[in-house]
C-alpha cells in the first residue's frame, strides 16, 4: 500500500461509526466515503455519483455483467478475459444456447475486431465487455472503435480494467464506456476494495447481487466498508500528480528486466504485443524451465506463472494458448508484475535470481545438455 492509503485505512479504522447512521460518527463516516469517491472519480474523470463501491473488481464484474444481460441480448467477450469475466458470462448464458460469442485473439494477444463487427450484426447483443488491459501479459484492447461499434448496435460496453487503472491514464469522459470496473490494490490502495463505475444516462436494468439495505444507490446493500473505501481514495489522490512519471519509471524498469533475461537466457522471449501494452507487466517463456519449477527455484522473488486468482490450477494459462502457444511453451511462461513501489535494486535481484533458478532447473531437466 502507498503510506497515504495505510494511513487513510487506520484512521478510519480508529474511528467509530456506520456510514450509514445518523448520529454524529455515522456522518463523520459518512464524510470519508464522500471524500474517498471524489478522490476515485478525479483519478478516472468522472462524476463521484457514477462511483458504486464494491469488494474488488471480481464483485464489479459480476455486478456489470448481470445488468447488462438482464437488459436482453447476448453477451460478447473474448477468450483471454479474466475468470471473473469469462465464467460470470458463462453462467449467466447457460441456459441460452448462442447468447454468449468468445471473440477470438492473435498471437499478440489482440482481439480480433472483425469477430466483434460480425457478432454485433448477426444477432441482438445487451453488453459487449473487453478488458481494457489483459492481466497476464499486459496487452491492451483499443476500445475507442469496440465502443463505436457496440453502441451503434445498440449494446452497453463493459471493460475490466483492473489492471490499467493506476497504470495508465483513464479519461472517462474521453473513453465512453458504459461501465468500468477496478480494484484498490492495484494502485496502491488496500486489498478487499474495489468499484464499478456507472455511467449516468446508461440504459441499465437496476440488478443488484446483493439484498438487503439501500447502500451505494441501492446497488449494493451492506454496511460500507469505510477503512478500505478511505484507503482507496486515498491511493487514487496520491497516485494522481505521480502517474506520469510511476509510468515512465516502470516501464524503464520493465525493458531493463527484460533485456537482461533476454540476453542472459537463451531461447526466451515475451509474450504479447510489445508495444501495445502496460508498462508493469512482463510475461516471459523460458523454454525447457517449467514455470512452477522456476518459482520454487526462487522463491525470494514475487513471481507467478499466470493470473494470481488461477495460480495453482492445473492447467496451463488460458490466455496464452488462446494466443496460439503449444501447452509446454504455456506451461514454461512467467509473470512480473512491477508497480510504483518496485526500486532498481529489485530489479536487479529479479534477473540475478531468475536467470540462476532457469539454469538450475534445465540442467536438472537435462542434465546431459
Amino acid at each position: 500500500m502507498r503510506p497515504e492509503a495505510r494511513e487513510a485505512v487506520i484512521a478510519a479504522m480508529l474511528a467509530v461509526g456506520n456510514a450509514s447512521s445518523p448520529h454524529v460518527p455515522g456522518h463523520a463516516a459518512a464524510s470519508r466515503v464522500d471524500t474517498a469517491r471524489r478522490q476515485v472519480a478525479e483519478l478516472l474523470n468522472c462524476s463521484p455519483g457514477e462511483i458504486v463501491f464494491t469488494s474488488g473488481a471480481t464483485e464489479a464484474n459480476n455486478l456489470a455483467l448481470r445488468a447488462g444481460y438482464s437488459a436482453g441480448g447476448g453477451v460478447i467477450t473474448s477468450v483471454v478475459e479474466h475468470p471473473a469475466v469469462l465464467e460470470t458470462a458463462r453462467e449467466l448464458t447457460t441456459d441460452t444456447p448462442g447468447a454468449l460469442t468468445l471473440l477470438s485473439v492473435d498471437k499478440d494477444g489482440l482481439v480480433d475486431l472483425v469477430d466483434l463487427y460480425k457478432a454485433l450484426e448477426s444477432s441482438k447483443i445487451s453488453i459487449v465487455s473487453l478488458m481494457a488491459a489483459n492481466n497476464e501479459t499486459g496487452v491492451l484492447t483499443d476500445l475507442t472503435p469496440v465502443v463505436e461499434a457496440a453502441h451503434a448496435a445498440g449494446a452497453l460496453v463493459h471493460t475490466d480494467a483492473t489492471q490499467m487503472v493506476g497504470r495508465l491514464p483513464v479519461d472517462l469522459a474521453d473513453l465512453d464506456v458504459d461501465l468500468l470496473s477496478l480494484s484498490a490494490h492495484k494502485f496502491g490502495g488496500p486489498q478487499g476494495v474495489g468499484a464499478l463505475f456507472i455511467r449516468r444516462g446508461a440504459d441499465l436494468p437496476f440488478r443488484p447481487l446483493i439484498f438487503g439495505g439501500g447502500q451505494e444507490r441501492g446497488w449494493r446493500a451492506g454496511t460500507l466498508n469505510v477503512p478500505g473505501i478511505s484507503g482507496a481514495g486515498a491511493a487514487a489522490a496520491a497516485l494522481i500528480p505521480k502517474l506520469r512519471e510511476e509510468q515512465a519509471r516502470v516501464s524503464g524498469f520493465r525493458d531493463k528486466l527484460e533485456t537482461a533475461l533476454t540476453q542472459q537466457i537463451s531461447g526466451c522471449y515475451i509474450n504479447g504485443a510489445l508495444e501495445q501494452r502496460l508498462p508493469g507487466v512482463s510475461n516471459v517463456t523460458f523454454p525447457g524451465a517449467p514455470a512452477d519449477a522456476v518459482l520454487t527455484a526462487m522463491p525470494e522473488i514475487a513471481v507467478s506463472d499466470g493470473s494470481a486468482c488461477a495460480s495453482g490450477a492445473p492447467t496451463p494459462s488460458h490466455v496464452l494458448l488462446a494466443m496460439g502457444r503449444s501447452r509446454e511453451e504455456a506451461d514454461s511462461a512467467v509473470r512480473f508484475s512491477l508497480g510504483h513501489a518496485t526500486t532498481s535494486r529489485d530489479i536487479e535481484a529479479a534477473i540475478t535470481s531468475t536467470v540462476r533458478a532457469v539454469a538450475q532447473v534445465r540442467q536438472a531437466l537435462n542434465p546431459s545438455g
